[in-house]
């Protein structure tokens, strides 16, 4: 089965969606299909066997895309949905696999070039232009949802992410073929193992304080400036603590530092700015506690499935994006409140008891529910599912 994948994304770049696709590339490399992914002409190519990255036509002055919602992606989702018509009439694919946006291209695409048609849902189109402030419009939000609800009723079979996503494609479509598929596989299956370096302490100028590692992009939704302010409340109490804060564009740290300087501990942050995704197993070889501050969406992060693994403490707020996969036996879930997310941190570098308890229970589930063989079991199966209804489409 040749399969067209279309990634909306600079591809590839260590943020959300990204890391979906990378993944998704390599395990169906894994099993033995053959894909050609057609993304933005934005991000490093990485070899993955049976895996061709094309990249759409390169769009004046566009250099980079920030994450969510914007009027440049409008622009370059236009030169890769002309790329996509092209590869089309001059390749015979089977399968058009779409990631988030593309999906709405592939209600087009999939009729007129007569192919199956399997949309790989990361979120809702239309929470997450509310998510991002992208627009008040009653209108626009509208159309979205009449464009999302197209492309999953015209699709051949949904992927979902999280069990948010999974419920609400399957309350609203019942009948739909729907798999969860949780993004739990492990980066080093695509960078390699990491080895520790004695030295990277050193390097961050980390000279034995407990370290509460953050990692991820900087947007709003990620709840940083929550993570900041309530580290007042720990550092009145635990003066011997610092928060390496792995992430961020130049101007996110800035804002950043400036607000830790405002909060009066900047002197207990550290902040590396972007680094290689290859890198961040190394900084959580460091950490002694996780903290995933996020305070809007659905979708539950990527890391939450390696911080489960890790065998260190985790806090993160109560919010619907963690404890749809997260608890109380699992992790230090807190109100999204500066003082209560620092007397979760306070807690976790305090309680040993409880911190050995809930690591213990976070690695039986990781082990159990999450694991990477789960992930290539249930992807098989979608395409497996694909497979026979191709089978039955030629007769």
């Amino acid at each position: 089965m040749k399969t067209l994948m279309i990634a909306p994304q600079p591809f590839f770049q260590p943020r959300g969606t990204p890391f979906s696709v990378l993944h998704r590339c390599k395990t169906l490399s894994k099993l033995g299909y053959e894909i050609d992914l057609l993304t933005y002409p934005i991000g490093q190519d990485v070899e993955i066997e049976n895996v061709n990255i094309i990249r759409s036509y390169q769009v004046p002055f566009i250099k980079n895309i920030a994450v969510g919602p914007s009027k440049p992606k409008i622009f370059l989702d236009m030169s890769l949905y002309a790329k996509a018509v092209r590869l089309l009439k001059q390749n015979k694919y089977d399968l058009l696999h779409t990631h988030e946006e593309a999906g709405f291209m592939g209600i087009r695409l999939a009729r007129k070039f007569e192919l199956l048609h399997l949309y790989d849902m990361h979120s809702s189109l239309p929470q997450q232009l509310n998510n991002f402030k992208y627009s008040k419009s009653q209108m626009l939000l509208r159309v979205f949802d009449k464009l999302e609800n197209a492309t999953i009723e015209s699709a051949n079979a949904v992927i979902t992410i999280c069990p948010e996503l999974w419920h609400y494609v399957t309350n609203k479509f019942p009948g739909k073929f729907n798999k969860l598929i949780e993004n739990v596989a492990d980066n080093s299956t695509v960078f390699g193992e990491h080895k520790t370096d004695p030295e990277f302490k050193r390097r961050w100028n980390i000279n034995g304080e407990k370290l509460i590692l953050y990692t991820g992009t900087f947007e709003a939704y990620q709840g940083l400036d929550l993570l900041i302010q309530s580290s007042k409340c720990v550092v009145a109490e635990e003066n011997n603590v610092k928060f390496l804060v792995v992430g961020g564009k130049p101007e996110q740290v800035e804002a950043s530092k400036k607000l830790a300087e405002e909060t009066g501990t900047a002197d207990h942050f550290i902040f590396t700015g972007q680094r290689p995704p290859e890198e961040i197993p190394a900084f959580m070889d460091i950490a002694d506690i996780l903290v995933s501050p996020r305070i809007e969406g659905n979708n539950t992060p990527l890391k939450i499935y390696s911080y489960l693994r890790s065998g260190i403490p985790v806090v993160a707020t109560r919010h619907l994006t963690h404890t749809q996969v997260l608890n109380d036996d699992v992790a230090l879930l807190t109100d999204i409140t500066p003082d209560d997310f620092g007397a979760g941190i306070l807690k976790a570098v305090q309680d040993k008891s409880l911190v050995q308890k809930v690591v213990t229970n976070a690695q039986e589930l990781s082990e159990r529910e999450y694991s990477y063989e789960a992930y290539i079991k249930k992807t098989k199966e979608v395409y497996q599912y694909l497979e026979a209804l191709l089978k039955r489409k030629r007769g």
